[in-house]
C-alpha cells in the first residue's frame, strides 16, 4: 500500500521536483508516494473539467480510499490529516489524492472522494499545491509514527 497521487497538468517543474524529492526520499510505507500527471485538455470550462474528469475516473481503483484537494473541502489540521490517512491504511485501503485541472473536477469525482480535503481557503498554483501536499504526507508520516517533526 502507498499513496498514488492524480494530477492534472504538466510534469514537475524543476524547482517542485527538487522539493518534492526531498521529502519523497524520507517517505516510508504505507506513506510514500507515487505519481501519474494526466494531460490537460485542450478545450476550456465545463469541457475541459468533464474530459480531465473522466480520465481521472478511469484512473481510480475501486476500493481506494480518494481524496480530492479542493479549496470549498475540509480544513483540517496536520493530526487530523494523519488520523484520517492512517485509518484509511489500518482499513487495507490504498489511498489515492487527486489534484483536478484549472476547470476543477464534475460532481461525480467530488461524489466518489472519500475525503474533500482543503489546503487553505486561499487557491495555489498547482506546483505549489504538488509541493505542500508532498510535505504534509511527510507531516502525517511523523505524526502517525509518533516522533517530532511536528510540533503541536
Amino acid at each position: 500500500m502507498s499513496v498514488r497521487v492524480l494530477a492534472v497538468g504538466k510534469k514537475h517543474e524543476s524547482w517542485v521536483s527538487d522539493g518534492i524529492s526531498r521529502y519523497e526520499k524520507r517517505l516510508r510505507k504505507p506513506f510514500d508516494c507515487h505519481w501519474q500527471l494526466l494531460p490537460h485538455s485542450s478545450r476550456e470550462g465545463d469541457a475541459a473539467r468533464a474530459e480531465e474528469s473522466e480520465r481521472i475516473l478511469a484512473k481510480l481503483d475501486r476500493d481506494a480510499f480518494v481524496v480530492l484537494l479542493d479549496e470549498r473541502g475540509r480544513n483540517v489540521d496536520s493530526p487530523a490529516l494523519a488520523a484520517t490517512l492512517r485509518g484509511a491504511f489500518d482499513a487495507g485501503r490504498a489511498v489515492t489524492v487527486i489534484i483536478g485541472g484549472a476547470y476543477g473536477v464534475s460532481d461525480q469525482v467530488r461524489s466518489r472522494a472519500d475525503f474533500v480535503w482543503s489546503l487553505s481557503k486561499l487557491v495555489f498554483p498547482h506546483q505549489l499545491v504538488r509541493l505542500i501536499l508532498a510535505e504534509q504526507l511527510y507531516r502525517a508520516q511523523e505524526i502517525a509514527a509518533g516522533r517530532p517533526y511536528h510540533h503541536v
